[in-house]
């Protein structure tokens, strides 16, 4: 599945923020703790370049605390960055980012000069709720609906600190197919941008190999099949999302497994590792690779025809 879900807005915030970010001192990146790798939007490292980083791995309340840990440890093997798993419903871990600011550009403390930062993430990630917990008001408007964020605004912190925000943005086209899938299983993606059996089928295959102790339990199903399609139909009977004639109502379960896994009722789940993100990182580098050897193939063959057309 490859998304191509790019809004005007989006395409604007990115020209926008790229202009600013030379005035900026700090990025912070919300990330949503249970994909941190498919919710890292890289254009964020291709405009911040060098500046320090603080990564918030949110949601963390939702996610596998053990794969959480793996990944704040990896994401801080890059050079400039911090990560911290936080989760909105607990203010006192978001009250501590001002103070992580300081640490690291302390050049600027003290300074007449406010520390200037700018918050970035993909759609749907708690962004503008961390906004509004950081600020004391309701500054950002919040939904759990992505793109809920239309333009940038700057926010008065105190102590001084100045917070620009940012529209959620997603990159033009996910080049990483598991990525597109796990962006769509915790609603990243807007649910009419989807098919919902399509990716339901993807989350069930997962939560077989890597959570099937919590499917059981969450399920009542004993023996656990073998396939995704499988697993959806065992869901369906046990729920009783049938149609007439009795016929399991795939669309109807497949909404039933993705609603319970972001609202954390199957259990805290990650769909994704610091290892498997390696493998996949490697996957996507060859097949682009191979793609840019083809394109410049072409280009070559089209040239030497030319050329022969001249002669």
């Amino acid at each position: 599945m490859a998304i191509h879900w790019f809004p005007g807005h989006m395409h604007k915030a990115r020209k926008e923020i790229a202009e600013a970010m030379p005035q900026i001192d700090l990025v912070i990146e919300v990330l949503d703790a249970r994909i941190p790798f498919s919710s890292e939007n890289p254009m964020v490292a291709q405009l911040r370049g060098d500046k320090p980083c603080i990564k918030l791995l949110n949601k963390c309340d939702l996610a596998d605390p053990e794969v959480t840990a793996k990944w704040v440890e990896y994401l801080e093997q890059e050079q400039g960055v911090k990560a911290m798993a936080v989760t909105t419903l607990q203010p006192a871990m978001i009250k501590k980012i001002p103070d992580l600011c300081r640490k690291l550009v302390p050049e600027r403390v003290g300074q007449e000069k406010k520390l200037r930062t700018m918050i970035m993430g993909i759609p749907n990630v708690g962004k503008s709720t961390i906004i509004n917990t950081l600020a004391g008001r309701t500054i950002a408007k919040t939904g759990n609906e992505p793109a809920v964020t239309k333009a940038q605004q700057r926010i008065n912190l105190g102590d001084g600190i100045v917070l620009s925000d940012t529209p959620g943005i997603l990159w033009p086209k996910v080049d990483n197919e598991a990525s597109s899938y796990r962006l769509a299983v915790t609603g990243a993606i807007k649910d009419t941008a989807m098919e919902y059996e399509d990716v339901a089928m993807f989350a069930a295959e997962y939560f077989l190999q890597a959570y099937p102790e919590a499917i059981k339990e969450r399920y009542k199903i004993d023996e656990l099949p073998d396939t995704d399609i499988e697993l959806l139909e065992a869901i369906g009977a046990k729920r009783g999302a049938k149609r007439a004639g009795g016929y399991i109502d795939l669309h109807k379960v497949s909404e039933l497994l993705l609603h319970e896994f972001r609202s954390g009722k199957i259990g805290l789940l990650s769909l994704e590792t610091p290892e498997m993100a390696e493998v996949e990182k490697a996957e996507v580098e060859r097949i682009l690779a191979e793609k840019a050897a083809e394109k410049e193939a072409k280009k070559a063959a089209e040239k030497l025809k030319r050329s022969g057309k001249r002669h």
